[in-house]
């Protein structure tokens, strides 16, 4: 069969106060015309379909609307688990009716066990997890990392095997040898929660979700992170994103990446504050895009986020490139006996490598006869 894979979807999600939710729109009706164009037999989703555990009426109205045009219209089956952004509990509210449409939601470990049947495929459905979840389910106090439950989870799966069919596994893990972005939420503690990747060799595809790139692991040829459908944090501004296209005819499997044009790109422009407000310099960015902004500048910008939205309207980052060291090298008596003023300049220079300005001494100059003015009274 042939089926499409896809993660993360964090529906109701915001990047830096911007709701990205007509972004997640639109980025569906991509992933939904390539399910159709593909002709898949199904629709994988791994996990974190919301952003949070309690997600707003909008969210719960967008994904809703999604699932059912899938599900419903289109008639896609959909094997769909719950992430660690997902309230287990309140995704999988209603799960036992919706298998009659073969909308397939799996919200708890235990259901992990008994595979979906689909074709000449059995899906084996893992929500994400915490070891003390498994040490219950397996009645078992030496269960302590997520490692040692996927190696008791991993057997108990194998035993359902039917060895006419393939065999796919979704999960949502951090498998070992992949990298965090920083939009995903740090879960790793001392490499306790990193599943081994050849721990999932028994399976003819690991269609994974957890983190947010494709190329988390680039040398493995079936297991695979979809990523996200958006660009969630400028760590990803380079990425690709897309979806994975599977076949399980074939031996091994085949997998196809399809990729998503992003509606409004997230970019990284790294320049001059000059220049960036120069309109005779062009930036391969519209005004509707996200745009991170690292300054080249060593002197101090008045009003720089306001004046750069002038030109970049969605700036959401401002990062400086070249640092300043804020520290005086050394201060001596004859130094701190210094008039003030004479202090100030002193300081000003240390700090940004600039003298100053002729407006900027008047400026201090009449601060200070203000404040002796002040104590004198």
């Amino acid at each position: 069969m042939r089926f499409l894979h896809t993660a993360d979807w964090h529906i109701g999600k915001k990047l830096h106060g911007y709701d990205l939710i007509p972004e997640q729109e639109e980025a569906y009706q991509q992933i939904k015309a390539i399910a159709l164009a593909e002709k898949v037999d199904a629709v994988v989703i791994a996990g974190d379909l919301y952003d949070r555990a309690l997600p707003s009426e909008e969210a719960v109205t967008a994904l809703t609307k999604m699932l059912v045009d899938l599900n419903r219209q289109e008639k896609f089956p959909l094997l769909a688990i719950s992430g660690n952004h997902d309230s287990a509990v309140r995704l999988g509210y209603g799960q036992e009716w919706f298998a009659s449409t073969d909308f397939f939601l799996r919200t708890k470990l235990g259901d992990a066990l008994r595979p979906i049947t689909l074709g000449d495929t059995q899906f084996f459905l893992l929500p994400y997890f915490e070891p003390v979840q498994a040490r219950q389910l397996f009645d078992d106090d030496q269960l302590r990392t997520v490692n040692q439950a996927m190696e008791r989870l991993v057997a108990a799966m194998q035993e359902q095997f039917d060895p006419a069919k393939k065999h796919v596994l979704i999960a949502h893990f951090f498998a070992a040898g992949s990298q965090h972005t920083d939009s995903e939420t740090q879960v790793q503690v001392g490499g306790l929660n990193a599943v081994p990747v050849d721990m999932l060799a028994p399976f003819d595809y690991v269609a994974l979700g957890h983190l947010h790139r494709k190329e988390a692991l680039q040398n493995e040829p079936t297991v695979k992170y979809s990523g996200s459908p958006l660009k969630f944090s400028t760590s990803e501004a380079a990425d690709t994103k897309g979806v994975w296209i599977v076949d399980t005819d074939t031996t091994p499997v085949t997998v196809t990446f399809k990729p998503l044009k992003p509606w409004h790109d997230l970019v990284v422009l790294e320049d001059s504050f000059d220049h960036l407000m120069d309109r005779e310099h062009d930036y391969p960015v519209t005004k509707e895009d996200f745009v991170a902004v690292n300054l080249t500048d060593t002197t101090p910008i008045t009003n720089v986020m306001q004046r750069l939205k002038a030109r970049f309207p969605r700036v959401i980052e401002l990062n400086r490139v070249n640092q300043l060291d804020v520290t005086p090298t050394e201060l001596d008596v004859q130094q701190v006996q210094q008039d003030p003023l004479t202090l100030l300049t002193t300081f000003f220079e240390q700090v940004t490598q600039h003298p100053l300005s002729d407006q900027q001494q008047e400026w201090a100059r009449k601060a200070l006869q203000t404040a002796e003015k002040e104590e004198d009274e």
